[in-house]
């Protein structure tokens, strides 16, 4: 004869509160999101709620409709590399009959306090998510989320993530690797390398592969043929092309960090009559339509930026239904495609 269980009484906050030590009003303060409350207590407070499973009202609410609504949030939709990543979101997410919420940042929060009131109104609304595609959200902004326990993935973060944030990016480092040795193969032996945001997680590895790439061929690493844009835009390939052709001897080849910073060397090129490839060879990163239709089409280290996107909006769902990670890094491959903009320097046929 089977016998029944007493079932396990539900946990409020005034449990909580005496297994913390501490008034129930101060328990609501840490289940709403509140900021008045000392970290030593707020810590002491977020582990009884966890060791007894409570769930306010909104949370509930939030798991019950977890999956029918995912925001991305991103700084403005102004380049290929974007729109491709979203293309990405958007087909996982209809595959899986999920809607997205698309919300534009700009370059910073509002205010300090924008990313605690996002996260609010997230948690109210019942959103599955947040996959963040954006400089503005800051490593602590983003603990906003984690408090509130709602799920976030980070695309090509500009700086490493902590443990517990869950990131998509590429083999940075393997395709500036890939991108210099392909111009070193063709012959060439002064290449420049122009950069996006100096401190940016992928520009470094971007950076950090085109200089290993020189050192196994035992060519010097010269500082004046290394030029920091400060964005992933046309305009850094265009100052940093211009700083370029100042100098006594120029680079015969150029490796920017991204699809956008080459067709901005590629443009200014032109405007100085230098002709791609026959006077300068150029190659980009990202593999963007942009860059494939660009004349000469551009030599590219082609990220999955699609898959980027796909792979974030499942690792998302993943969190959301409860599930744990394998990984919280998630880190597809590039791939080198040549087109027509590499060439052996002038003068010299390819052997």
């Amino acid at each position: 004869m089977a016998v029944k269980m007493p079932e396990r009484a539900k946990p409020t906050l005034a449990s909580v509160a005496r297994q913390a030590g501490v008034s129930a009003p101060t328990v609501s303060k840490v289940v709403n999101g509140r900021e008045d409350v000392a970290p030593e207590t707020r810590a002491r407070i977020l582990a009884a709620l966890e060791q007894a499973g409570y769930q306010s009202p909104l949370q509930r609410r939030a798991t019950a409709e977890a999956g029918n609504v995912v925001e991305v949030v991103i700084d403005v939709l102004d380049s290929a590399y974007m729109i491709e990543v979203l293309n990405g979101v958007l087909q996982s997410a209809a595959a899986a009959d999920v809607e997205v919420l698309l919300s534009v940042t700009g370059p910073a929060p509002s205010s300090p306090r924008g990313p605690e009131r996002r996260a609010q109104r997230m948690m109210d609304e019942g959103r599955a998510g947040m996959i963040v595609v954006t400089s503005a959200f800051s490593e602590t902004q983003l603990h906003a989320f984690r408090r509130r326990h709602i799920p976030v993935v980070v695309i090509d973060p500009l700086n490493p993530p902590s443990a517990d944030v869950v990131s998509v990016g590429a083999t940075n480092w393997a395709g500036g690797k890939a991108a210099t040795e392909h111009l070193l193969e063709l012959g060439h032996r002064r290449i420049a390398y122009i950069g996006g945001i100096p401190g940016a997680e992928c520009n470094q590895a971007r950076l950090h592969g085109y200089m290993a790439a020189l050192m196994a061929q035992d060519v010097p690493v010269e500082p004046q043929y290394i030029i920091s844009g400060g964005k992933f835009r046309r305009e850094s390939g265009i100052t940093g092309l211009k700083a370029l052709l100042q100098l006594d001897q120029r680079p015969t080849a150029i490796f920017a960090g991204s699809d956008s910073i080459a067709l901005g060397v590629l443009g200014e090129a032109g405007r100085h009559g230098i002709r791609v490839p026959e006077d300068i060879s150029l190659i980009g990163f990202d593999g963007t339509k942009q860059g494939e239709e660009s004349i000469p089409a551009l030599s590219s280290v082609a990220q999955p930026l699609e898959e980027m996107g796909r792979a974030a909006l499942r690792s998302l769902l993943r969190q959301a239904r409860g599930e744990v990670l394998d990984s919280h890094r998630v880190e597809l491959a590039t791939q080198l495609i040549v087109r027509d903009s590499t060439a052996p320097p002038a003068g010299q046929a390819k052997g």
